[in-house]
Formats: C-alpha cells, sequence, structure tokens
C-alpha cells in the first residue's frame, strides 16, 4: 500500500478499530453492580479476561459491513458540494472490498 493512499489507511484504521471492539468482551454489570469499591479486583490486569476470537467468516462479515456501510453513505450524498466526501467513501469501500477478492496468500 502506498503511503500517501489516505482512503486505504482510513478504511483500514476504522475497520481495524471494529475489529478490535467486535473481540471484546461485554462487562458483566450484574457482578459490578453493587460491588463496593473496596471490593472491587485490584493491581494491574486483576480485571483482564481473554478477548473473544473472530471466525473467519465473522471477520468478513464485518469487514463486507463496513464496506456496505460507506457505499450506502456515499449514495446519501447526492449534492454536488459533497461529491468529493461519496468518492472517498466509495474509494475505501473498494479498498475493504479489494481485501476480501483477493487471496489470502497473496498479502
Amino acid at each position: 500500500m502506498r503511503a500517501r493512499d489516505k482512503a486505504a489507511v482510513s478504511a483500514l484504521r476504522a475497520t481495524l478499530g471494529v475489529l478490535d471492539n467486535a473481540e471484546a468482551v461485554p462487562a458483566d454489570e450484574s457482578q459490578l453492580r453493587g460491588m463496593a469499591i473496596e471490593q472491587s479486583p485490584v493491581g494491574a490486569g486483576a480485571a483482564e479476561v481473554a478477548r473473544q476470537e473472530l471466525s473467519e467468516g465473522g471477520v468478513v462479515d464485518i469487514v463486507r459491513a463496513e464496506a456496505a456501510e460507506r457505499l450506502e453513505a456515499a449514495a446519501q450524498l447526492t449534492a454536488p458540494a459533497h461529491a468529493d466526501r461519496a468518492a472517498r467513501l466509495r474509494a475505501e469501500a473498494a479498498v475493504l472490498l479489494g481485501f476480501l477478492d483477493e487471496p489470502a496468500t497473496t498479502r
């Protein structure tokens, strides 16, 4: 990837963030509710839990959803003043879909 490809960098950073959030373990509010501060876990890593592992299909679904979201947003930007933003969203979607179309061994 070229160092100056802003659309690709933007799309990949945002999608990596979404994937990272998808791997997060939801906080169990029932355990936290009513807990006094002196009963809470203390120390570095005391509250750490293993992250969820996404399947390859799950990752593909998320990347496709991110691309679809960008294409939908670009379709809604019909005013000439928003042409640049719509083009950028389409370029970001193309980057994401390009990763799905390539065989995994070529990257």
